[in-house]
């Protein structure tokens, strides 16, 4: 080694140093170590570092970061006369094991003119937050459920991946890492990948895009893919996230076909169609049938509120359709009076449900031309009215049944119908509107069984066998009745 000279104003040179210098004698002695050095290992003295190689084994325990601890200390090899640099070591007190330290080593052998060791030092370097910060990354990395990949730019292979990735593709970890960009190809079928490409061989940011990614299995995926530098360690390095598409396009795919299907019924139903924006019901579709019988077309009635249009002929009728259509969304079956082309009336049943497209409310209405079934009501009351003016040829029943047809139904009227549950003169007032089971179900938050079953006692107890018969005797007593929540 050197002279005690010269070793004097070696250790006044390092003593300052923000490295740690760890001076060893070839006997394996530990000769010094300046105060960067003992703090890197949790010590105010150079007795707690370990006067000998061997007392330093004891006092501190050393492994590699793949968990192996080294045959040989860094410390031993110096005095071995060995040359190395960055060697990474987890470094634990024996007696503090909460006490831990990551080290950077690299080794000093200096020798005289006649190639003697004239000085053995052990380089360290504290790289403990380094490493916690990459530890806290790996952890963050590999618990992202978003699937992502890092590549190095030096030659451009995947170095990590998460399971994120692996488990939206169907890759296995080997089957990406240490693979090229280019075998596992993250920037297949991208929609600007030459972009992409010059943007990855820059070393700058990949913007996001639409890509198609090729699957082990033969298939494809597809993702919105980005790209952002980052550095591992010195490295530089891709970081490549993906967001998976394949959900949102089987969404998107089934609310096409749904939308088209609904288009389909909209536009071939047989029956006066109509549908409005809910907000201000501004007229947006309306289907053929509803020209046929009302002879406007969608040039006098696209892009106008139902009141624009015309349409109603009574004010009171039309606000108390969207009063009521406001309160409940939904209107079953309300007796109007609509003006056609030509400016003659129709009488009409309407009914309007609320309904969701895009993300929209509208409102869906159906108009039901009943101008000749009035016609003939009104013929009937007519001849009534004739018959009763000489009533001494009739039974009293009779009487009270002529009475009863040409009284017109009132919003106000309540029936009073003795026997009959409160469920089932629901049920008969929707059965009188010309409902079926299913939409009575369904309109009563009910399963078709039950609705079923409560027809069937109300037909027992009005005497009838079929649903005509109900009919019948609902409209001689008074149903349907337009009540709100009906």
């Amino acid at each position: 080694m050197t002279s005690g000279v010269d070793r004097h104003e070696l250790r006044q040179i390092i003593a300052g140093l923000s490295e740690g210098v760890i001076l060893v004698e070839p006997d394996q002695t530990i000769a010094y170590a300046n105060e960067a050095a003992l703090a890197m290992h949790g010590a105010e003295s150079l007795d707690e570092l370990g006067e000998t190689i061997d007392a330093y084994r004891e006092k501190f325990a050393l492994r590699y970061r793949n968990k192996r601890a080294p045959e040989s200390y860094p410390i031993e090899r110096v005095v071995a006369g060995e040359r190395f640099h960055d060697v990474i070591v987890e470094v634990t007190r024996t007696d503090k094991p909460d006490l831990d330290f990551v080290h950077s080593l690299r080794s000093l052998v200096a020798t005289d003119h006649e190639g003697k060791p004239s000085c053995l030092a052990l380089i360290l370097k504290d790289v403990t937050d380094q490493f916690e910060a990459e530890d806290r990354f790996e952890k963050t990395f590999a618990a992202n459920p978003a699937p992502a990949v890092i590549t190095r730019l030096s030659d451009l292979r995947h170095v990590k991946v998460n399971h994120g990735f692996l488990e939206m593709t169907g890759h296995t970890r080997e089957d990406v890492i240490g693979r090229s960009v280019y075998e596992v190809d993250v920037l297949a079928g991208a929609r600007n990948r030459d972009l992409a490409v010059s943007r990855l061989n820059e070393g700058v940011t990949v913007p996001q895009m639409e890509a198609c990614l090729d699957l082990p299995d033969g298939g494809n995926r597809f993702v919105i893919v980005a790209g952002q530098p980052i550095e591992m360690g010195d490295e530089p390095c891709m970081l490549f996230t993906f967001a998976d598409l394949e959900l949102r396009r089987k969404a998107e795919t089934a609310l096409r076909q749904s939308e088209e299907r609904f288009a389909k019924a909209f536009r071939l139903t047989p029956v006066p169609t109509v549908l409005a924006r809910a907000t201000d019901l501004q007229v947006t579709s309306i289907n053929e049938a509803f020209s046929r019988v009302f002879g406007l077309g969608e040039d006098r009635m696209l892009g106008r509120t139902l009141v624009e249009t015309g349409l109603w002929v009574n004010d009171t009728q039309r606000v108390n359709f969207e009063t009521a259509l406001e309160r409940q969304g939904y209107v079953l079956g309300v007796e109007v009076c609509l003006h056609h082309e030509t400016g003659h009336n129709l009488d009409c049943l309407v009914s309007a449900e609320r309904v969701e497209i895009n993300d929209t409310t509208f409102v869906l209405l159906v108009m039901q031309d009943i101008t000749d079934r009035k016609h003939t009501e009104r013929e009937l009351f007519e001849a009534i009215e004739t018959v009763m003016a000489d009533t001494s040829w009739f039974s009293r029943g009779l009487i009270e049944k002529l009475a009863n047809l040409r009284r017109p139904s009132r919003p106000d009227f309540d029936p009073s119908v003795p026997d009959l549950t409160a469920r089932e003169r629901q049920i008969l007032n929707l059965i009188c509107s010309g409902l079926d089971d299913g939409a009575i179900a369904r309109k009563l938050g009910l399963s078709r069984n039950t609705v079923r079953n409560h027809g069937a006692a109300l037909y027992r107890k009005l005497g009838v066998h079929k649903r005509t018969e109900a009919v019948v005797w609902g409209r001689e007593n008074g149903f349907p009745v337009h009540l709100s929540g009906t």
